[in-house]
């Protein structure tokens, strides 16, 4: 070590007559120095943060084979229109290798309306499908055997009422529900401070969290209950140390109201899942990714005392960026994409979305749906990326920005709970300004040019090319028909008297899944279901604060 001292003078001598910038600093304003050697890791616990894949606390994955066993799971996001649309999309993403599904909701979906709603005129069919009721989700799910798919539901406040619908469906298909696999995003807090779509206060919703957590432990242990998310936190403006440290406080206040339903912590921490953004600062992401699952296993062991392996283990699907993708130049987004792709690779992620190119200008058309999906292919099976575990374990430079990550995140943490929890940053605005300041300074860096985006501030081109844009058919008329038609078709009798009784449940302590599950197989639509339960708890208005 004296020799490495003595040779790290010397270099440090000549640095000094080179002209780097400096400093350095990573997406998240880490500052970075040019060259890093084992004196900078030489703090980390070789036998603890740094074991091996498989083992607590799992730094260099959560298996011991990571892909040499199995690859991560290929899962394009898709959803749009009503649902025979979007069952002709799963079909097509099927058929071109994807090997797990996952559902974009519309926005009255995602906020509890029908389609036939007055107050979502515009918006039907717009931004993900349109679900309205069990009819729907079997015509999504048409000639799709649920036995053999893992579905992914991005779906919040309304998640029970999805997981029902989709639960009945299986059911139709002569299938136990104990056998379906699938997640739930079903992460509200998020919804609070970096995307809104809510529908209840806070604690009403968490309560019907809860009653979903205690309901799957019992009859759907496949099922993932919740998907806890910082991609959306981090696509709000949050720097990557945010991320992990708002997600993982997040998922403590989760956890302590699983605990406060008297669910034991090793029956339920294994079933937790999470969600990350990945942006194009390649080290930095996989550091983060090797960071939150340190993190993660040394809070479930240490805070909660789990005994079983398993319930210290972070699984997570990642994302590529959404946000990082310009409309200039669209093409030059297949190799953000695919440099984000690798970073999630690296860092060991379970599961995988890539983005399409033309995000930026509309929804995806098939083409660059294609391309989206067969990046990942080329890096599953071209590129040798996967023919080796955790192979950036031992960089110096991969480790210190490990270690950096989850002590910063460590303290935005201790912060939050010195609050109360994150219920109670919330209330106080504490986690929306934080993203709020950090989306300000990235905004500020772009406009300055301290911060390069090809294409957009940088290597710009005078004539934007176009790219062809996927035509969304106009489908409110036609889903106000539709909806009309199944109204009408029901048994009145048997829908009051099942929605009755979810009110009932609603005003008094018992748990809401059962009278929901009612509900759906009674042919209540989501709107009907969300207005009984916003009749009991009201709506959610957040405070305007400057």
């Amino acid at each position: 070590m004296d020799k490495i001292q003595s040779n790290q003078k010397d270099f440090d001598k000549k640095l000094k007559n080179s002209k780097i910038k400096n400093p350095i600093h990573t997406t998240s304003d880490i500052s970075i120095k040019p060259l890093y050697t084992p004196l900078d890791i030489n703090e980390l616990d070789y036998n603890e943060d740094l074991n091996f894949p498989g083992e607590h606390p799992y730094t260099r994955g959560i298996h011991p084979s990571m892909y040499l066993g199995k690859l991560w799971t290929m899962r394009q996001y898709a959803g749009y229109s009503d649902a025979t649309e979007t069952n002709k999309r799963f079909h097509y993403l099927l058929k071109n290798g994807q090997t797990g599904l996952s559902v974009a909701f519309d926005l009255p979906t995602q906020i509890g309306y029908d389609s036939d709603n007055p107050k979502i005129k515009g918006e039907v069919g717009r931004t993900g499908v349109a679900i309205s009721s069990l009819e729907d989700m079997e015509k999504l799910f048409n000639d799709i055997p649920l036995d053999q798919v893992s579905t992914s539901m991005t779906i919040n406040s309304p998640a029970a009422i999805l997981l029902a619908m989709y639960s009945v469906v299986g059911e139709k298909q002569g299938l136990s529900i104990s056998k379906l696999k699938g997640t739930i995003q079903n992460d509200i807090l998020k919804e609070y401070v970096a995307r809104g779509t809510y529908i209840f206060p806070p604690h009403a919703s968490m309560r019907i969290i809860a009653d979903t957590f205690e309901y799957c432990s019992q009859y759907m242990p496949n099922w993932n209950t919740i998907s806890i998310g910082g991609y959306h936190i981090r696509e709000a403006g949050a720097t990557a140390v945010q991320e992990i440290a708002f997600t993982l406080s997040n998922a403590i206040t989760y956890l302590d109201f699983a605990l406060d339903k008297k669910i034991k912590i090793d029956d339920f921490a294994p079933r937790l899942s999470f969600f990350f953004c990945v942006y194009n600062d390649l080290f930095e992401e996989i550091a983060k990714f090797r960071a939150v699952r340190r993190l993660w296993a040394k809070i479930i062991k240490n805070r909660y005392n789990a005994k079983k392996p398993e319930s210290s283990k972070l699984r997570f699907h990642t994302q590529t960026s959404g946000f990082t993708l310009t409309a200039q130049q669209p093409e030059n987004n297949i190799i953000r994409v695919t440099i984000q792709a690798l970073a999630s690779i690296l860092g060991g992620s379970q599961s995988l979305h890539t983005d399409s190119f033309d995000e930026a200008l509309g929804l995806p058309s098939e083409k660059a749906v294609k391309i989206a999906l067969r990046t990942q292919q080329i890096l599953a099976h071209e590129n040798g990326v996967a023919n080796t575990i955790d192979p950036l374990g031992g960089s110096y430079y991969v480790e210190w920005l490990t270690n950096e990550l989850e002590n910063k995140a460590m303290k935005y943490i201790e912060k939050i709970d010195s609050m109360g929890g994150m219920l109670k940053a919330i209330e106080k605005n504490y986690v929306q300004k934080e993203i709020t300041k950090s989306a300000l300074q990235y905004q500020r860096e772009v406009e300055s040019n301290d911060r390069l985006i090809v294409g957009l501030n940088s290597y710009k081109e005078e004539d934007i090319a176009e790219s062809p844009l996927f035509k969304l058919k106009d489908i409110e008329n036609i889903r106000i028909k539709q909806l009309s038609k199944f109204k009408k078709s029901r048994d009145s009798i048997k829908l009051k008297n099942a929605l009755k009784s979810l009110q009932k449940t609603a005003e008094n302590e018992n748990n809401l899944i059962f009278p929901i599950f009612d509900c759906v197989k009674s042919q209540a639509t989501l709107g009907e279901i969300c207005d009984e339960l916003r009749d009991v708890f009201g709506e959610y208005s957040p405070e305007v604060t400057l």
